[in-house]
């Protein structure tokens, strides 16, 4: 017997078995993202979010262990790839404190899985080709209406000046393709091992564009806040040295004594490059006796104002180590003074993110209407409120003084006998450009008595320090004469014979400095039990 069946349904049933059968072509493949979400360990339930070259935005959440997965059938490469921390999207102003945020960039995608990380590594190549594409920075390129194209040559460079300054560190760390390595596409686990053992010795943020205030490009340092996020260059910096991260991390740990240094660019540790120029904070472990097991966090950064090294996640990376009994050094005020709505260019961005406003004569806090954080004690006291509430003993000091006399011409130069004076207050000009003027130290003296923490004031002792050295004064401040030994100083503005750098320092300076704090600490009867582990 011969059961009739109608054309139309046998092609019907011949079309469906095909695609059960022998038209798997005709579906298309599925294409997916996945990988880790990790800074120095999981970033647990980060949100991450994919723009492909036609503007298409996907998003999902990474788990408990940092990895993600995400269908990317429907995207056309390149894809740019940003994660931020659960719960904070804010990857762009220093108004407000900023997220954790990392970028990575994908030019192709395959059938299947499409393995692609986001880590400070990931978000550091970023950086170097955005940077190179007149972006601000990672962020400002991941957020571009579509994904931008980079040309395959900018990819080459910048992977291979990333596997320059990382690859030793990762091939320390069990890594061991190191020429094939990209943070990208090679495989990983926020397990503490392989390229998470180079990622748990760094900290990650990105920096502070002068003219927008926006976050710029990414920045990093190892566990002794010593930058590497730029070693790579024509002028070879340093890469990083794992073996020596690994040593001061377990140093950290393991010392009976710590003092975190929350500071500004006269505190900070710089770079090879930048020798002579030094920070106190650098050498300031110095200052102890060595059986005294101190060890000395110095996270102060460049530039950075009391609200803006909070905003900006320089002090989030401290907090990973703060336990109680630690010291936390506030010494912070020079760039807290950037408040010149007028000032050509940055005036009216520094404003809106490093500015705070001192006390009135009266000892008030003075502050445009509804926004307090302006104030400067109260910035000051986001600080010594924390460190209590995690059992540290925060202390506060007055900045360091600047070697400029009232005119504010560089004092004692060129037959000039005028002396060096305060110059950490405000006076209204002309045009009116500040909201409010004052007495950044004595409203840290203020401060320091309100909120009944010991105060140092280092302004008071370097003003004295700065009048007794008037004849080589430009051996402590940053004066460089030999340009062949110090190259990076034959194309600067500052630092040299022809331009003194009045408020930084060299390391004879740095090292006076860090002397006077010692001595400061030595002379407060509430820091007796720190004084006896000085020299």
């Amino acid at each position: 017997m011969h059961l009739y069946i109608p054309v139309s349904l046998r092609v019907l049933a011949f079309a469906v078995l095909g695609l059960g059968v022998g038209g798997c072509a005709s579906v298309p493949p599925v294409k997916r993202l996945n990988g880790v979400v990790a800074a120095g360990g999981p970033l647990a339930q980060a949100h991450v979010s994919v723009r492909d070259s036609k503007g298409t935005l996907a998003s999902t959440r990474a788990d408990t262990q940092g990895r993600y997965q995400l269908d990317a059938s429907t995207l056309t490469p390149p894809l740019v790839v940003m994660a931020s921390e659960a719960g904070n999207r804010n990857c762009r102003t220093n108004q407000a404190p900023r997220a954790i945020c990392m970028v990575a960039w994908r030019a192709t995608l395959e059938d299947g899985d499409n393995t692609t990380n986001v880590n400070p590594l990931t978000d550091w190549l970023v950086s170097e080709m955005a940077t190179s594409l007149q972006f601000i920075g990672p962020q400002q390129f991941a957020e571009a209406p579509k994904a931008p194209d980079v040309p395959t040559s900018l990819q080459a460079r910048a992977l291979q000046h990333l596997r320059s300054g990382f690859g030793a560190a990762l091939a320390r760390s069990g890594v061991v393709d190191v020429a094939g390595f990209d943070p990208v596409t090679t495989p990983m686990r926020a397990d503490g091992h392989g390229v998470d053992a180079v990622l748990s010795v760094l900290n990650h943020t990105r920096g502070y564009d002068n003219d927008s205030g926006e976050a710029s490009a990414t920045i990093i340092t190892d566990t002794a806040w010593r930058p590497i996020a730029h070693p790579f260059g024509d002028r070879a910096n340093e890469p990083l040295h794992m073996e020596r991260a690994e040593r001061e991390h377990a140093a950290i740990l393991a010392a009976r004594v710590r003092i975190f240094i929350v500071g500004d660019s006269t505190a900070a540790t710089y770079e090879r490059e930048r020798l002579p120029r030094m920070g106190w904070g650098q050498v300031f472990e110095d200052r102890f006796k060595d059986a005294a097991d101190v060890k000395v966090v110095n996270g102060a950064r460049a530039g950075r104002s009391s609200r803006d090294f909070y905003n900006g996640g320089w002090y989030r990376q401290m907090l990973r180590y703060l336990r109680p009994g630690d010291y936390v050094v506030i010494a912070l005020g020079h760039n807290d003074q950037n408040c010149n709505s007028l000032r050509p260019v940055r005036g009216a961005a520094d404003v809106a993110n490093l500015c705070t406003y001192p006390n009135d004569a009266q000892g008030l806090r003075q502050f445009p209407v509804g926004q307090p954080q302006m104030s400067f004690q109260t910035a000051l006291e986001v600080y010594i409120h924390d460190a209590r509430a995690r059992g540290a003993i925060p202390f506060i000091m007055t900045p360091t003084t600047r070697y400029l006399n009232a005119d504010r011409k560089a004092a004692h130069a060129n037959g000039d006998t005028r002396p060096v004076v305060s110059q950490h207050r405000t006076q209204q000009h002309a045009e009116g450009g500040y909201a409010f003027t004052g007495d950044y130290s004595q409203t840290i003296r203020d401060t320091a008595r309100a909120n009944g923490v010991p105060l140092i004031d280092l302004e008071a002792k370097t003003i004295d320090f700065a009048n007794a050295h008037a004849h080589d004064w430009q051996d402590y401040w940053l004066v460089v004469t030999d340009t062949v030994k110090f190259p990076w100083y034959a194309t600067q503005t500052a630092g040299t014979r022809a331009s003194p750098d009045t408020t930084h320092f060299q390391e004879r300076g740095a090292r006076a400095m860090a002397a006077l704090v010692a001595q400061g600490i030595k002379e407060t009867p509430q820091l007796r039990a720190l004084a006896q582990y000085l020299k």
